[in-house]
């Protein structure tokens, strides 16, 4: 018997040790940044329902990388819906100073509409 191999299948490499092969498996030190909200979300949501994606995706080192992916995109495009919403509403700086418990409420509700979308489409998909 062998006391390596490789196995094509899943790109792993196998060390035996008495009569047992095990992956050789190394913790990968990058220093990633931490993550915002939405990649915390999109991990537990690929733990959950896609347990050998996400344990494939660690295993390869390409979940971290991912997450703060979603994480950025979540953040650029709620911005940006956000934006889109009150302008289309036509909440201005005006209203801001003139009503601006009617302005807070309003963008928070372009908040909630948002963030519901960006759930939906890119966190949860």
């Amino acid at each position: 018997m062998k006391d390596t191999f490789y196995d094509e299948q899943n790109g792993l490499y196998y060390t035996r040790r008495g009569d047992f092969y095990y992956p050789d498996l190394a913790y990968s030190k990058n220093d990633y940044p931490s993550l915002g909200k939405y990649g915390m979300l999109r991990k537990t949501f690929l733990q959950e329902h896609y347990k050998t994606l996400f344990s494939k995706m660690l295993l390869r080192d390409e979940l971290w990388p991912h997450l703060l992916e979603v994480d950025e995109q979540a953040h650029a495009m709620l911005e940006t819906m956000v934006k889109q919403m009150a302008k289309a509403e036509g909440v201005t700086e005006s209203l801001k100073s003139t009503d601006p418990l009617h302005w807070v409420g309003l963008m928070n509700n372009f908040k909630s509409a948002a963030e519901e979308i960006i759930l939906r489409e890119l966190v949860y998909a």
